[in-house]
């Protein structure tokens, strides 16, 4: 066999070690995620005890320095893909929690608004924990069984998502804020020690040399799938952060008593969340057995059919059901798309699309709430879920459209590398 093949053939059947890789990248992602996440409960209170006292100036800052990390992160995924590619995913996993550490626990040190702000653009530009964790995932799983391994790293990451609020309302009572901080700090640091002397990943010279040879999308045959899959990624965030800005709102209008709206709202907003949590390595096994393509195309459009309901619920009850079965079609999709892109481009520029896939994420994460917020003040909350429902229908539809007919042939052809195939 050719160097290759033998690249080929290592690809799919995967690492060695693809098992521990996954439950080290799994604890990792968690923790970071909630330490970059805990700050939001007391944000505001951050920036007003650093000198911020105008109302609206806090609220200004606040949305400043939360957005500074996505925004940074958006910028550099692809980049610290592409050298994931050539230098190691690994690598990439060891730098992002030691830069995550140290920025992390410098925000406890901050002085002023303006150093937390560069801070959190230094989380944005030096981490990438969880999105570096999917891209080593997908490329030392063995390929029958990355979906459901990136089902459940998904479940891992927006259990940190949910848990990491949960934590930043309780601690900063019992050991202030600047102290949060500092653990959330040392909480990375764990992380950074497992990945570093426990992840084994299995590194290809000819991987590199083809990774430092090809042009990245150059090297894709067929790049519909590819772009299917970048469009799929902003939509599904999209859809998911164009409600948040008005869901406060629009319970206010279905819950009579004042002081529950803001209790109900939050159930209503993790109703969401748990429903991914709890579907995501299912849909991402289903996939495995059945394809990618028919768990996306059907996750969209359900959950676009989901949306209408949601535009007419006249009780908190209601709203609540609806947003969990929501998530619960939307929790395969994160999975199936770093699947379909792993499969779909060579291993050797994975690193580098699943990063673009990363940064049209963050791009409907930013441009979903905004949009939202607009439609919701200016035409009517119900505009907000029904334009939703009919943009995850359209993807729903074009991602039909432009599913490979011949997936089941390509994926035959890359058994044939297989090592634990049989020969004729």
């Amino acid at each position: 066999m050719t160097d290759k093949q033998l690249d080929a053939a290592s690809v799919s059947a995967g690492s060695i070690y693809w098992k521990r890789n996954l439950a080290i990248s799994l604890l990792g992602s968690f923790t970071t995620i909630v330490a970059m996440t805990l700050l939001l409960p007391f944000l505001p209170l951050y920036v007003e005890e650093l000198g911020v006292s105008d109302h609206a100036a806090i609220v200004q800052w606040s949305g400043i320095a939360y957005g500074a990390t996505f925004l940074a992160a958006a910028l550099v995924a692809p980049l610290w893909g592409r050298l994931g590619d050539i230098y190691g995913r690994k690598l990439m996993l060891v730098r992002a929690s030691l830069g995550m550490t140290l920025a992390i626990s410098l925000m406890g040190m901050a002085g002023n608004v303006w150093q937390l702000v560069a801070l959190r653009l230094f989380v944005g530009l030096a981490g990438g924990y969880s999105s570096g964790s999917m891209v080593l995932v997908a490329t030392q799983t063995p390929k029958d069984r990355s979906a459901w391994a990136l089902g459940l790293l998904s479940s891992g990451i927006m259990a940190g998502n949910l848990v990491g609020p949960l934590i930043g309302g309780a601690l900063p009572p019992m050991i202030g804020i600047r102290g949060t901080f500092l653990a959330a700090g040392a909480m990375i640091f764990l992380a950074f020690l497992a990945t570093t002397f426990l992840i084994k990943e299995e590194k290809s010279p000819a991987r590199k040399q083809a990774a430092k040879a090809s042009g990245g999308w150059k090297s894709i045959g067929d790049k519909r799938p590819v772009i299917a899959m970048l469009a799929t990624g902003m939509l599904l965030m999209f859809a998911n952060m164009s409600i948040e800005p008005i869901i406060t709102v629009y319970v206010a209008q279905i819950v009579p008593a004042a002081d529950e709206v803001t209790m109900i709202s939050g159930i209503v907003m993790s109703a969401a969340a748990l429903g991914s949590i709890l579907s995501a390595s299912w849909l991402g096994k289903l996939a495995d057995r059945i394809g990618h393509w028919p768990v996306i195309s059907g996750a969209l459009a359900v959950a676009g059919l989901l949306l209408i309901p949601q535009a007419f619920v006249t009780s908190s009850w209601q709203l609540i059901i609806l947003r969990f079965l929501m998530g619960a079609a939307l929790g395969g999709l994160l999975p199936c798309i770093a699947a379909v892109i792993r499969h779909s481009v060579p291993d050797s520029a994975a690193g580098g699309i699943l990063g673009f896939s990363i940064s049209s994420q963050y791009v409907g994460q930013v441009a979903g709430p905004i949009l939202g917020g607009f439609v919701g003040g200016h035409i009517g909350m119900r505009a907000v879920f029904l334009g939703t429902s009919v943009l995850l229908v359209a993807g729903a539809a074009y991602a039909w459209l432009v599913r490979p007919r011949d997936t089941q042939t390509s994926d035959l052809e890359r058994d044939d590398f297989r090592p634990d195939r049989p020969r004729i």
